[in-house]
């Protein structure tokens, strides 16, 4: 099979090419969970007995085609920040090509590693060398996490493993399962039980610690209102947009008070904080008379030094600011200013000017019980949501994704919204601009989700809770340490057996 890939080698570029493209299929709104293992193994056959070349054009081939399907929709977000369709297209294809080499990197890696031994080189070596890369991706430049496998698993028995691991050791299982399968696929003849070892127990492992329940309850239930105000991105700075977006949702805040928490998207204030002080006094009177705290997402700007932040504020009885700490790239501030800002200029992007809010910041209190909060892209990174933990009862994750349009990514968006509260073992309410709002539970389902694109209220009590996962105390550390290791054996003793 594997010579058949190497001789013919236009139609092992089209299945590299194919096996991209099956990728995203894995995630939402398809949420084909198989097909991420039948994507791998497809990559894997067509990188078998060929030089390090091959290996690295087909890897580049399969990543084309996985971010070129899986991330299309960055197109948007360029024609939202003002760029013109032709360019948008250009930089989407640009980033498609940049991501590809991560896939390409690992292909050419497996063959210059040297690995004659089967086994270890698909079901140690290979496993072990895409969870690092998508480490190395996930913090390269703010990183990237979109398409990380193990996000595709989050309604199987792998999700058991979210609070232990988190998503690399979800991620991780998927890769060494469809290393075993092309394993077989190369060596049918082969002791298949005592092979099998190294795929079943972290199966297992998942299955058992579905069974567990990490946390307690800390307290009684508090109830929850999500605002999804609905305002298009095309017209949501315009200064003719200020006054009704503001009397829109002093509306339906009204209409909720006396709920526990009522929350506000991301920027849902179209300005600065210190031009709406008004607004905003007006909104604290109300919501102290009714016993109600209000979480709001809208800008922040300091004079001394100047400084822009992307921030909740909490108005009511106990205010408090949270500034975002992992801003997007591009779309916040710029990576390598003084190489990328000509580039930038020559293609009409503005210039990003926030600054991250500082890492010692204290946790939120509301409704009576601290909070860990997030703004967007930092649901995106488990690292990020889980330093909240052990003090925060619940976690809120605000967004605007009106940034996606009605493409596929608000539900990516959501999936991974999702393992973070898997990963946490606390109920995560998320609240959006225009979709997808949704209170999500501690195993990381969808309890309640609002219609996208639609102006609506999310209301729900949730249960504050106490309590750690493993992968609260540890975070990614341990699995890392682990696909070092494996690494590196695979690596040595692929070498010398066979």
């Amino acid at each position: 099979m594997t010579e058949f890939f190497a001789k013919n080698r236009l139609f092992g570029d089209v299945c590299s090419l194919f096996g991209g493209l099956l990728l995203p299929l894995g995630f939402s709104p398809f949420d084909v969970w198989l097909t991420p293992f039948i994507s791998l193994v497809v990559l894997c056959l067509t990188w078998s007995n060929v030089t390090s070349i091959r290996a690295f054009w087909r890897g580049w081939l399969f990543g084309c085609g996985m971010y070129g399907l899986g991330v299309s929709w960055v197109v948007e977000s360029f024609q939202y920040s003002y760029v013109s369709f032709g360019p948008a297209v250009l930089l989407t294809i640009l980033l498609v090509m940049f991501l590809a080499l991560f896939p390409a990197v690992l292909g050419a890696f497996l063959v210059f590693s040297g690995a004659t031994n089967v086994y270890l080189k698909w079901v140690v070596v290979m496993p072990a060398a895409w969870v690092l890369i998508d480490f190395f991706r996930a913090s390269f430049l703010s990183g990237f996490t979109w398409l990380q496998v193990g996000y595709s698993q989050i309604d199987t028995p792998l999700s058991g493993l979210a609070p232990i691991g988190g998503v690399y050791a979800m991620s991780w299982v998927v890769a060494v399962t469809s290393g075993y399968l092309v394993w077989l696929l190369l060596k049918p003849k082969s002791l298949f039980w005592r092979a099998s070892i190294l795929v079943l127990i972290p199966w297992l492992l998942a299955i058992w610690a579905n069974s567990i329940t990490w946390t307690t309850r800390a307290g009684p239930d508090i109830s929850i209102a999500l605002l999804q105000g609905n305002i298009p991105q095309d017209i949501k700075w315009q200064a003719e947009s200020k006054v009704p977006t503001l009397h829109l949702y002093h509306a339906m805040t009204r209409a909720h008070l006396g709920n526990d928490l009522i929350i506000w998207p991301e920027t849902a204030i179209p300005g600065f904080y210190e031009a709406f002080r008004t607004f905003l006094s007006e909104l604290q009177h109300d919501a102290i008379s009714s016993q109600t705290d209000l979480l709001i997402g809208v800008p922040t700007k300091k004079t001394q030094p100047v400084r822009f932040h992307n921030s909740l504020v909490v108005v009511g009885a106990e205010p408090s600011f949270y500034h975002k700490r992992h801003l997007v790239p591009f779309g916040e501030y710029l990576p390598l200013e003084p190489i990328l800002r000509p580039i930038a200029r020559a293609f009409g992007l503005p210039i990003p000017q926030f600054n991250p809010g500082p890492e010692d910041s204290r946790l939120l209190r509301v409704a009576g019980y601290p909070v860990g909060v997030s703004i967007c892209y930092e649901a995106t990174f488990g690292k990020d949501v889980i330093r909240a933990l052990p003090e925060a009862a619940f976690l809120v994750n605000v967004s605007n994704d009106a940034w996606f349009g009605e493409s596929i990514a608000p539900h990516q968006h959501l999936q991974m919204a999702r393992l973070r509260a898997r990963e946490a073992g606390r109920y995560l309410a998320r609240g959006t601009n225009t979709g997808i709002s949704a209170f999500i539970s501690p195993r990381g389902d969808v309890v309640a989700r609002a219609p996208q694109a639609v102006r609506t209220t999310l209301v729900m009590d949730i249960t504050p809770l106490q309590g750690v996962t493993p992968y609260s105390r540890w975070i990614d550390y341990p699995v890392l340490v682990l696909m070092l290791i494996l690494l590196v054996f695979g690596t040595t003793v692929g070498r010398v057996s066979r």
